[in-house]
């Protein structure tokens, strides 16, 4: 009897040091799925103006390999919403960790219904958000993307400057800026010296809503990332 008590206290230190790991190890699983899974853009403006309406839940939409704010009511002219996830970005990591990010990745979205996948980065020069090909996004700004812990916001390099700029006067489509500088985007022949209407917003990641094809595409995904890892599929 105290034999099997002795065993029992002995053994309590492990059985918690297990649980404890398992507990992670869901918890890294469930975060790893989150990052992974793929969200629609919005964004809303940081202070109320009279264009809030306008930019109330907007969507982020592309168009010629630039990320722009629609804050259109009605128009049958439609673009590709920005449908994004978090992606290792190759050969960044450590540059990253070195440079005191803490945690962060690269960002990618998808450009059409066939699923064909473009890097998001922000344009070294002008500080446009823009997508292409990885020949496009290297020599510019590729991250560290995150998200706020608890509302999901989206961050560039552990912090929120986004900035939508009407490009043109009158134009419902807002490009979409980071002001990396903190200062306007008034640098060197920036868009912040071009006398534009520029209002400070918040990107929010949205669910994108479960379609039957998008479901039918992930079944696809998970079965071929088995075939891949030896899983014999029945």
């Amino acid at each position: 009897m105290v034999f099997g008590i002795l065993s029992a206290v002995v053994a309590c230190p492990a059985i918690i040091g297990t649980t404890e790991g398992i507990r992670q190890g869901q918890k890294s699983n469930q975060r790893d799925e989150h990052r992974g899974r793929k969200y629609n853009l919005t964004v809303t403006l940081t202070r109320r103006s009279r264009y809030s309406p306008q930019f109330s839940d907007a969507p982020i939409v592309l168009k010629d390999g630039k990320f722009y704010v629609d804050t259109r009511l009605d128009s049958a002219e439609e673009h590709w919403p920005a449908t994004a996830n978090y992606l290792a970005y190759p050969g960044r990591k450590e540059i990253w960790r070195k440079a005191g990010y803490a945690k962060g990745e690269g960002f990618v979205t998808t450009i059409n219904a066939d699923r064909f996948l473009n890097w998001v980065y922000v344009d070294r020069g002008t500080h446009e958000v823009k997508y292409g090909v990885r020949a496009d996004a290297e020599p510019h700004i590729v991250g560290p993307w995150d998200c706020t812990q608890v509302e999901r916001r989206l961050t560039f390099q552990d912090w929120e400057g986004f900035i939508a700029v009407q490009e043109n006067d009158g134009d419902d489509l807002w490009a979409l800026y980071f002001d990396c500088e903190d200062d306007g985007l008034t640098g060197e022949n920036r868009i912040g010296n071009k006398d534009k209407r520029m209002l400070e917003v918040e990107v929010w990641r949205k669910e994108a809503r479960r379609k039957l094809d998008s479901s039918i595409n992930e079944r696809a995904e998970r079965l071929e990332e088995r075939e891949k890892r030896g899983h014999v599929v029945a």
